[in-house]
């Protein structure tokens, strides 16, 4: 049997991509991605006030699908209107919260703290993610000889600016001045993983603040980042990103979170952390480190499954 296609629609940014495409991969399907471009007025309207219109995008989809699946606000519109125009049956899968209503698509997967309930709802524990334990075990050796043998390795994921979190100096100092007492106190390695949010001046005031036993890889690297992953015993990731501290809890490992103050109401993300910490998953990030474990979390799989149950069901 030829695997289903799959139209992969997102705004380009890395938590999205690696929504859609774990998904896509868990499904198991033959997927190509499309950076959705909205005509310039319409980047402004909420997707609810849009009409379902194709002189609302102005990408050019031409090859062949039969799964759409969608993640931010740019992308409802579009996959409602191919959806709907196209010849054949297409099922539309969104992530997030469409702010439309949630029958004009098959499924969604939303996170618990988005609140989101439906007969087509599929809640998961924080974000889907396209990491898998064994992309991450075959990639450990990438870091490895760079790596002191006689050290533990503590991971610094980081993320970047939003309009809820700043990464001035001020924060970076406190952040960094916590990761250094440890290691120093515990000898540690460091190995800084930067994001495509991470501002340059970030990851240079990295390399200038820690003057030993760090790596600081200056580039987005995944392959960096999946041997940082295999290689941790402590993983620190910024409180900014839901989606890297979801990725993180595939691997079972202490997992800390470096606060950043507020500037806005983050409801939202400490509702995610609230659920994160009664899971036994994440601590915030303190002075002094140390080791528990936890279950494994694999939602895209289970999520996967729960969806493969509907399509076996359809029809193509």
């Amino acid at each position: 049997m030829m695997k289903l296609k799959g139209l992969l629609l997102t705004e380009g940014l890395h938590g999205m991509i690696s929504q859609v495409e774990g998904l896509a991969k868990a499904l198991d399907l033959e997927y190509f991605h499309e950076k959705i471009e909205l005509n310039s007025f319409w980047n402004f309207i909420p997707p609810f006030l849009t009409p379902t219109s194709k002189f609302i995008f102005k990408n050019k989809i031409n090859r062949d699908f039969d799964i759409i699946i969608s993640c931010g606000r740019k992308s409802v519109i579009p996959s409602i209107y191919l959806k709907k125009n196209s010849k054949k049956k297409i099922i539309n899968i969104h992530i997030q919260n469409p702010k439309v209503s949630l029958s004009r698509f098959d499924f969604i997967v939303a996170p618990d703290h988005d609140d989101l309930k439906g007969p087509n709802v599929y809640n998961s524990k924080g974000a889907i993610h396209y990491l898998t334990m064994d992309e991450i075990n075959k990639s450990k050796n990438y870091l490895e000889n760079k790596v002191q043998k006689d050290k533990d390795v503590v991971a610094l994921i980081l993320g970047g600016p939003t309009k809820y979190y700043d990464f001035n100096d001020e924060y970076m100092i406190n952040i960094f001045s916590k990761i250094n007492k440890n290691l120093i106190e515990k000898n540690l390695q460091l190995i800084v993983i930067p994001s495509n949010r991470t501002p340059k001046k970030t990851i240079n005031f990295a390399k200038e603040y820690f003057t030993k036993n760090r790596i600081v890889i200056e580039n987005i690297d995944k392959n960096a980042y999946l041997s940082s992953l295999a290689l941790s015993k402590y993983i620190i990731v910024t409180c900014d990103s839901s989606s890297m501290i979801s990725e993180a809890a595939l691997t079972g490992k202490p997992i800390y979170v470096a606060m950043i103050p507020a500037m806005k109401s983050d409801k939202r993300f400490k509702k995610f952390r609230g659920l994160f910490e009664n899971l036994n998953i994440i601590r915030e990030l303190n002075d002094k480190l140390e080791t528990w474990t936890y279950e494994k979390l694999d939602e895209t799989n289970r999520i996967a499954n729960e969806i493969k149950k509907k399509l076996n069901k359809c029809h193509f």
